[in-house]
């Protein structure tokens, strides 16, 4: 009789976090690519497009929530908005650790009340009130640019040839009005850019795997963008029986009311569709004439990555603002 083999004890495999996340089939939380870094200082951390940072006359940064001073449950974050569950005194503290994490503390920071638009303001000087609108320009030295976000999309231009920058807040809305076409549209206008000159940067935003839509504002991007339907995932229901040029079968916030017969106030929730807002600024960039090399994307997906970026959609609006900002050196 063979004598029995000597059995060595199952140890269970610690599995991290992020193998965790690729199981399922998440990707994982990659800040920087090939074209994007980080910039530290102390416990902060802003990320930066490689491109702009070749620009020697400029100054840009995407900031994160780490390492700030504001108390948002039982965590400090880098919160740059003014919000009602912070401090003015303790957002002023956020905003000037961010500028001097940029090498921008000298700088004057021009910042917006933006309203989802497409109005564009011209900065020559410091702005002793924030304008209202979603896109700023420039071309004088000593001024940065500054646009907030918590989903919608952060856009920053340089002008390389005409030394001019722009920071551009882009929601449905204003993406929806061609914000960052005209915003490069100005820029033309003011100081004789060629889109060719031009190299932009779009920071972290919510992505299309998180950002559900009504049928209504699918839409409203067939009407103005003859490719919009790139731009979606339209769930089989919403599909079937699409015409020529509609991303959504039938009319109306909800395509299915009348088929599914249910009695009145008892209508099921309008059926949503995914919209890539990335995808469609992105478009908007090259069809102006930005040349496409010359555009550096973030990955990161803001309602995917609540550890390192704020999203109002995921969190509830309860949650602080990041700022994307850019600026001539004096």
């Amino acid at each position: 009789m063979k004598p029995l083999k000597k059995m060595r004890p199952r140890i269970k495999k610690r599995v991290s976090a992020a193998a965790k996340r690729d199981a399922l089939g998440h990707k994982p939380n990659i800040r920087a690519r090939a074209d994007w870094k980080e910039l530290r200082a102390g416990t902060a951390t802003i990320l930066q497009a490689k491109p702009l940072t070749r620009i020697k006359w400029i100054v840009h940064g995407f900031s994160t929530r780490e390492g700030g001073s504001s108390k948002l449950g039982s965590e400090q974050v880098l919160n740059l908005g003014f919000t009602d569950w912070d401090s003015r005194p303790t957002v002023e503290s956020n905003r000037k650790r961010f500028l001097d994490a940029l090498g921008a503390g000298k700088l004057d920071l021009a910042v917006l009340r933006q309203i989802h638009s497409d109005v564009i303001h011209t900065v020559e000087r410091s702005l002793a009130t924030p304008l209202q609108g979603d896109a700023l320009i420039s071309n004088s030295p000593g001024i940065i640019l500054g646009v907030q976000t918590a989903d919608c999309v952060p856009i920053l231009l340089a002008d390389t040839r005409n030394r001019a920058v722009a920071a551009i807040h882009a929601g449905w809305r204003g993406t929806l009005s061609r914000i960052a076409a005209k915003t490069i549209g100005r820029m033309q206008m003011e100081f004789g850019a060629r889109p060719a000159d031009i190299v932009a940067a779009i920071g972290p935003a919510i992505h299309r795997c998180s950002y559900e839509v009504g049928p209504e504002v699918a839409q409203a991007f067939a009407g103005q963008f003859p490719q919009a339907r790139e731009w979606f995932d339209i769930p089989r229901e919403l599909s079937s029986g699409m015409r020529d040029g509609e991303i959504v079968a039938g009319e109306g916030p909800n395509p299915l009311k009348w088929l599914l017969m249910t009695p009145p106030g008892h209508d099921p929730p309008p059926p949503t569709v995914q919209l890539d807002l990335v995808a469609a600024n992105r478009w908007q960039l090259t069809d102006a004439g930005v040349c496409e090399v010359n555009i550096s994307a973030s990955d990161l997906c803001t309602a995917c990555h609540t550890d390192l970026l704020f999203s109002h959609r995921r969190e509830q609006g309860h949650t602080g603002r990041m700022m994307a900002a850019i600026g001539i050196r004096v």
